[in-house]
Parts: structure tokens; C-alpha cells; sequence
């Protein structure tokens, strides 16, 4: 008998953090990186999304450019101590919906996957933290002396979420009409196409848009808005842009 598995995306989806923000901040705090790459480079963005004027993508499009050049040349090893707190951070604030699916999924004894463009390093102590059976996400490399070189993998990309979810489903005969995703923006598109049962979490306009766009997700994908203590589940058609 073919397995059941739910896969899911974090930053948006599960936490409502960002792993990567989350981790940026406390490299400021710690003084790894110089609190002038945030007011140089990255607050008016951020201040911009704050206030509604800038895009989302825009602001953590910068911080993610200047994350990835300034981590080279950080210890991995002295790094773990600040990802388990910065993950400890995250995983005080998720989303009630994300909570309540996981559980379901391992009280139904369903596999659960993260499927992740935040960095592995985030991701692995995400994974710990829920005991779930794999994940996938940004690979930072490091070099021989175990120093971050400045080069990534990525994993944000709906090209390479499908080829990581055909690579899951193969290992463990998963079907897929049974099975679930979850994500936030279009990044998650190809795992919402993949699975039967599909959920966006407080999606992004641009996502809202392609799910609008295509007949067969607009009839298949479930939107779950959730606003203080309360969970709307909505269809594509009902909802205006």
C-alpha cells in the first residue's frame, strides 16, 4: 500500500517568521554582521512592506542577497549555537492552522516532509523541533576549514520543489492524490499542482493570482486565511485582488 505524506513549505507557511529573518537579527545581535548592513541596506525596504507602500519580495529578496555575502567566512560550528536559538524563536510563533495539520498528520501516521528555501542549517533544527521523517531545503556550502564560502543551493524555486517532491515520492511510494502541500507563494506552486489535497496559508497576491489564473487549482486549492483567533477557509473564486 502506497504511503500518505504531507509537504510542507515554512516561512509563511508554518512559522509566521521568517527562519532566515529570524537568524539575520540575532547574527546583528551577536555582532557577526554590522547592524549597517540592516540600516543601509535593507530597513527602508523592510519599512516600506511594514507600511504597505513596498512589495514583500522586494524586502526579503535584498536581506537574502546580503545574508548570503555576509555569512562567508562564519564558523558552521560557532553558527549552530545561534540557529537553535533562532529556530527556538520561530517556533514559538506559528500559525494555528500549520500546528493542527502537523498533528493531524502524525496522528494519522502520514509522513511529513519540509520542503524549504530557508537555509538547511534553519531547516534541520525545524525538522528536530517537529520530528518529521525528511527535509529539503537551501544548502549553504562551506569550505574545508568549515567556513561558510558564500555559495548556496537554492530551494525557493517551484522548479526545483517538484524535482525534490518527485525524489520523495519515489523513495517512499507516496500516493499522491492522497497525499497534502502546503505553501504561501509561488514558490509552492509546483507542490500544490503535485498533491491532491493542496492548502496556501495566507498567500501572496502573486499566488492568489496564478491559482485564480488556472481552472483545475482555482476548483482543488484550499485558501486558509488567518487573521488573530479566527481561520477562514476559502475558494479562488470567491476571493477578489
Amino acid at each position: 500500500m502506497s504511503n500518505i505524506a504531507s509537504f510542507f513549505d515554512i516561512d509563511g507557511t508554518i512559522a509566521r517568521e521568517s527562519l532566515m529573518i529570524e537568524h539575520f537579527k540575532r547574527l546583528i545581535k551577536y555582532e557577526i554582521l554590522d547592524e549597517s548592513i540592516w540600516v543601509n541596506d535593507v530597513k527602508q525596504l523592510y519599512m516600506e512592506y511594514v507600511n504597505r507602500y513596498g512589495a514583500y519580495d522586494a524586502y526579503i529578496e535584498a536581506l537574502a542577497e546580503k545574508y548570503i555575502t555576509d555569512l562567508k567566512g562564519f564558523d558552521i560550528e560557532y553558527n549552530k549555537f545561534i540557529a537553535e536559538q533562532s529556530v527556538q524563536k520561530v517556533c514559538e510563533r506559528v500559525y494555528l492552522f500549520s500546528r493542527n495539520q502537523l498533528e493531524f498528520h502524525k496522528k494519522n501516521g502520514h509522513l511529513i516532509f519540509f520542503v524549504s528555501g530557508s537555509p538547511d542549517f534553519l531547516v534541520e533544527e525545524m525538522a528536530k523541533k517537529y520530528d518529521i521523517t525528511e527535509y529539503r531545503a537551501t544548502k549553504y556550502l562551506y569550505d574545508e576549514n568549515g567556513k561558510f564560502n558564500g555559495e548556496i543551493l537554492p530551494m525557493w524555486d517551484s522548479e526545483n520543489k517538484d524535482r525534490v517532491c518527485k525524489e520523495l515520492i519515489e523513495k517512499y511510494d507516496i500516493d499522491i492524490e492522497k497525499s497534502f502541500a502546503y505553501g504561501d507563494t509561488t514558490g509552492d506552486l509546483s507542490m500544490l499542482r503535485r498533491f491532491g489535497n493542496a492548502y496556501t496559508i495566507n498567500p501572496s497576491k502573486r499566488l492568489l493570482k496564478k491559482i485564480k489564473n488556472d481552472e483545475e487549482l482555482s476548483k482543488k486549492v484550499n485558501i486558509i486565511v488567518e487573521r488573530k483567533d479566527v481561520i477562514y477557509k476559502l475558494k479562488a473564486d470567491v476571493v477578489t485582488l
